[in-house]
């Protein structure tokens, strides 16, 4: 069992957990950004960008359920420790290869990797330890705080991305990304979390991966959360590797306006969560709010292709953030109240592996890229996505009658 969480948001534990994850994050995105200028700039090709860029997300798909898994036997704590000290390796790897000269596009997809694996585990490991670290009444705005703070740190690593990627050059740029890793892994160690621990056996997994899945096959909610999550993902976050090629194909702007279009949408939703972290709630059923703020962000990503200037499609970026605050808030919240506790860490594994077709998303957005140009191909992937969603809402609304 836990120890007795603490009754405010001031918690050690909780402050500690929470920057971890703003570092990480910022980390994560300021890396994101500068590989995607670096391939662009190497190759010329869009496609290769969204290579470049899957690799942080392709282990999601792979290996998020079994992260579920390995959150229920193995310490949390060490989990995040060991996560951030790969990552600070893999991105010193990477500055080591550019000051010598011989950094190429695999070594950065190679890299992307092993941050990939590492983010893979944050929703079953660091995001359930939020929610748990603060007392039951509390938890909503714990977790409403820490989406926040990821939406911050989206803002704050393209923008330095770009900034830094313009003026110290990608050496140091990965660098600095290596000792603020090392500093999260450092962060972590005073952290307390006590957990009852499932006996981790091979013979085992399959059974608790297949209990997982029982639990989400028995609650519509859980099963329209996955559906909502995959769209999102495979059509709407896999425009991310499109930014690059807009903001330099088609608007022809430096690298540090690159990193601006990059954080117009986790602007928006800074904003939106600012509201939810003050006591703002959004009317309605929970599921209903999930499917419609992903929804808004979609409609606002095909309205993108429209824009005639570089303002007014980072203007088109931002209102849609401002959903995905609403949809950061409610993925966590729906995940931890309609699934039993001692099943969590392994439903938010399957949520991680919904969230794995990002890279599939992300290739597709470069094929498209390439053939359509960036702008529509953005047009094109929020379309595919609300005829998604309104499949996955036909299919609810049987249920929620």
């Amino acid at each position: 069992m836990n120890p007795r969480p603490s009754p405010g948001l001031a918690s050690r534990d909780f402050l500690l957990l929470w920057a971890v994850g703003g570092i990480g994050n910022a980390m994560r995105w300021l890396e994101v950004l500068a590989a995607a200028l670096f391939t662009l700039d190497a190759t010329g090709s869009q496609f290769a960008v969204a290579v470049v860029a899957s690799g942080r997300s392709l282990p999601l798909i792979f290996t998020g359920a079994l992260a579920g898994v390995l959150a229920d036997a193995l310490d949390r704590r060490v989990i995040i420790i060991i996560g951030m000290l790969a990552s600070s390796v893999a991105s010193g790897v990477v500055a080591l290869l550019a000051w010598a000269g011989l950094l190429l596009p695999w070594h950065m997809f190679a890299a992307g990797l092993v941050t990939g694996l590492v983010f893979g585990n944050d929703l079953s490991v660091r995001r359930r330890m939020i929610g748990e670290s603060v007392a039951a009444p509390l938890a909503a705005r714990a977790i409403a705080l820490d989406s926040l703070t990821t939406s911050v740190s989206r803002v704050l690593g393209p923008l330095v991305g770009g900034a830094a990627y313009e003026f110290l050059g990608l050496p140091g740029t990965f660098t600095a990304s290596a000792m603020l890793n090392l500093a999260a892994a450092l962060l972590a160690l005073p952290v307390r979390h006590a957990q009852q621990r499932r006996r981790l056996a091979p013979a085992s997994v399959l059974t608790d991966l297949a209990e997982a899945v029982a639990v989400v096959r028995r609650s519509p909610a859980l099963l329209a959360l996955l559906g909502i999550t995959v769209a999102q993902n495979l059509f709407g976050f896999a425009y991310t590797s499109l930014v690059a090629p807009v903001g330099r194909d088609v608007f022809a702007v430096s690298a540090t306006l690159v990193g601006v279009l990059a954080a117009a949408e986790p602007m928006g939703a800074t904003l939106g969560g600012l509201g939810l972290t003050s006591g703002l709630t959004v009317p309605g059923k929970r599921v209903w709010v999930f499917l419609g703020s992903s929804a808004w962000f979609l409609a606002a990503l095909t309205l993108t292709a429209a824009a005639p200037w570089f303002w007014a499609a980072a203007a088109l970026l931002l209102v849609g953030g401002l959903g995905l605050a609403v949809y950061s808030n409610e993925q966590v919240t729906i995940a931890l109240a309609d699934t039993p506790e001692t099943a969590r860490s392994r439903v938010m594994g399957l949520v991680t592996t919904a969230i794995g077709c990002w890279p599939l998303g992300m290739l597709l957005s470069g094929w498209l890229g390439d053939r359509l140009g960036p702008l529509h191909a953005m047009a094109a992937l929020g379309v595919a996505g609300l005829l998604w969603l309104g499949a996955v809402g036909v299919k609810y609304a049987r249920h929620d009658r």
